[in-house]
């Protein structure tokens, strides 16, 4: 798009730094730089824990990120990368009022990439891995889970929170209860298995589908990731394609790409159906062709349409919540408490609304409560 590119040479580079400590003369400079903040690094060097009363430390986070798995557009790098990051880190500030910053890493090793940001630790109060491929992504969220600050890969977990918040108002308009849903996940990458995880002690049954049809267990050629998948899902064992798994769902939850589902796919699942199509730019099957379906409800994450799915609905209230609480690590508790927060916002939810806008001011607050609780 033009625009867009005009926008971004009339502004290049959508964030900078902001003076919070006003250096009108010698005296201002003597406290904020030498010889006064000798004091602080004293002060920290003695009592590490001071470090988030005295520095930003305690309100940034840092946007990490390889460039692998750039929105959809694949394995772009990290310097095409960088303006996602950037985009990333004006909604931590303009919807949390959080710093964050885009750290684009010049390697694609899943060891280096742990090595830095271990290493990255003393000036952060927390770390958004983004856009980072799977499977390699599962193994370096794993890596840091213990390294003292929260680590999160959003494209998993935020997007899992807003499906699952999603799914709980969905389930209440079309008037059947959680536990009885059957459904379909198209897509075994970070976010569909994320999704799964997440949804799957909720819910009847889940069914899992990469680009080689259903997952099961013992089928050949999965990563160990799937194969954890396939431990914890599709009790039925079901094998085949997506129309096999399709007849008697109640749920499509697809997180793979667009305009692979069919009018006469949704006829196969239950009466009410819910479809939940994520595919970006263009969803599995566009609204109009899945209301003529059969499904009841449908939401897409794209702005323009009806309920979008967005994570920018849970990862700025997550990332506040878990700073301000002080927590080092993101649990699936609170994960859960994220989803049920956000569901609660939209009182009385319709085919048309079942989540909130990203614009609802309530977002951030009640998500960074549920969490920080």
């Amino acid at each position: 798009m033009k625009k867009a590119l005009s926008l971004h040479a009339k502004f290049p580079g959508k964030i900078g730094t902001q003076i919070l400590t006003p250096v009108k003369n010698r005296t201002g400079l003597s406290l904020v730089y030498t010889p006064g903040v000798a004091e602080v690094s004293q002060a920290i060097a003695k009592n590490r824990k001071l470090v988030n009363k005295y520095t930003l430390k305690g309100r940034t986070v840092a946007i990490v990120s390889d460039g692998s798995a750039v929105l959809g557009l694949g394995n772009v790098g990290p310097a095409a990368a960088l303006p996602v990051m950037e985009g990333k880190a004006l909604l931590f500030k303009a919807f949390a009022n959080l710093d964050a910053y885009p750290i684009c890493l010049d390697t694609q090793e899943p060891a280096e990439i742990i090595q830095i940001v271990k290493a990255l630790t003393p000036s952060f109060g927390a770390v958004n891995l983004e856009d980072i491929a799977a499977p390699k992504c599962f193994a370096i969220e794993e890596a840091l889970q213990d390294i003292g600050i929260p680590v999160m890969h959003d494209d998993q977990h935020g997007t899992a929170v807003v499906v699952l918040a999603a799914l709980i108002n969905s389930a209440k308009v079309v008037g059947k209860k959680m536990g009885n849903l059957k459904v379909v996940v198209n897509g075994a990458g970070a976010a569909g298995n994320a999704i799964a995880n997440l949804v799957r002690n909720q819910v009847s049954e889940v069914i899992v589908l990469d680009s080689t049809g259903i997952i099961y267990q013992g089928r050949p050629g999965l990563d160990p990731y799937k194969e954890k998948l396939a431990q914890v899902t599709n009790r039925e064992f079901r094998t085949g394609d997506l129309k096999i798994a399709l007849q008697g769902a109640d749920v499509f939850i697809g997180v793979s790409r667009g305009n692979l589902l069919k009018r006469a796919d949704v006829k196969l699942m239950n009466e009410r159906a819910i479809v939940l199509a994520m595919a970006n730019p263009n969803p599995e099957i566009l609204p109009e062709e899945a209301l003529k379906g059969g499904a009841a409800v449908v939401a897409t994450g794209r702005s323009d349409f009806p309920n979008q799915v967005n994570n920018a609905l849970a990862f700025p209230g997550i990332f506040k919540g878990v700073l301000q609480s002080g927590k080092v690590k993101i649990t699936t508790e609170m994960k859960m408490a994220a989803a049920h927060a956000i569901a609660k916002l939209v009182e009385k939810p319709t085919p048309g609304s079942i989540i909130p806008s990203i614009f609802d001011k309530k977002v951030v607050p009640a998500v960074a409560k549920a969490v920080a609780r």
